[in-house]
């Protein structure tokens, strides 16, 4: 008789935003099956990176069948969430969704554009612990899974099983562009912000003299102060940041109030 696995009586929701068919998601939904065994796939049909929180409002959701708990939609991230735990799983909801694994960083003001993390937004919004996880690779280099494999399936046990989850909040986690054993630790960070200039716009001309434009990514070195995800990472540590909702500013909202009443 086997043991039972470390997250049994879980329920989990695996989705993303690099699509259905991208290795991150067979190698999170591997690493999700050493753990428990109830795993779900609920995932957009196609790539969705840079989609953010958005969902679909002017059109119709729809949906294909891949195998008895696995589901590509024809929408966002958070579109897949909903269609989870309001109809797919509608009868007992995940007790946990993990979003990724990324291809590609998701760390400072990439949390704001991610689909990766609009996905643990979501399920974060329904009451549900929610983590995203990504592995940064080089814009054009191709992603190192083996530190994820190895050092993934102890992290979610421990994240998991701890009492310490604040309500209104997700974790992000990132993994360097590094194997094994060439991580130096794992450490729970703060978000960073990179210099001005992340994204910007690269007009062309087509074939017929008409312009058109493409976003163009190009990360500007700067910030790595100590405690960030984004030092973390260039120290090739494993980051973990924890994520609160609430975007108000309290310190600012205290003088703003004092503003006001001058």
């Amino acid at each position: 008789m086997s043991s039972a696995k470390p997250l049994a009586g879980h329920r989990l929701l695996i989705t993303n935003d690099d699509g259905i068919d991208a290795p991150g998601l067979e190698e999170l939904e591997a690493i999700a099956r050493q753990l428990c065994d109830e795993v779900w796939v609920v995932a957009p049909d196609s790539e969705k990176s840079g989609a953010g929180h958005s969902i679909s409002l002017h059109h119709p959701i729809r949906l294909r069948r891949r195998s008895e708990r696995s589901w590509a939609v024809v929408g966002t991230p958070t579109d897949c969430v909903l269609m989870a735990c309001y109809e797919l799983m509608r009868d007992q909801r995940p007790t946990i969704v993990l979003s990724g694994i990324n291809s590609g960083a998701n760390l400072a003001e990439d949390v704001s554009y991610s689909g990766t993390c609009a996905a643990a937004m979501e399920g974060t919004l329904l009451g549900i612990r929610s983590i995203a996880i990504s592995v940064v690779r080089a814009l054009s280099g191709t992603p190192r899974w083996e530190a994820a494999r190895a050092l993934l399936p102890g992290l979610l046990q421990k994240l998991i099983a701890s009492d310490d989850w604040p309500a209104g909040s997700f974790l992000n986690i990132n993994f360097p562009d590094a194997g094994p054993e060439a991580i130096t630790g794992i450490r729970a960070t703060q978000q960073g912000q990179r210099p001005p200039g992340a994204f910007s716009i690269d007009p062309r001309i087509d074939a017929r003299n008409v312009p058109y434009y493409w976003v163009k990514i190009a990360y500007p070195e700067g910030e790595k102060h100590p405690d960030t995800d984004l030092h973390a990472i260039h120290e090739n540590a494993v980051s973990v940041t924890p994520i609160h909702l609430n975007f108000t500013h309290h310190a600012w909202r205290q003088r703003l109030s004092q503003t006001l009443q001058d």
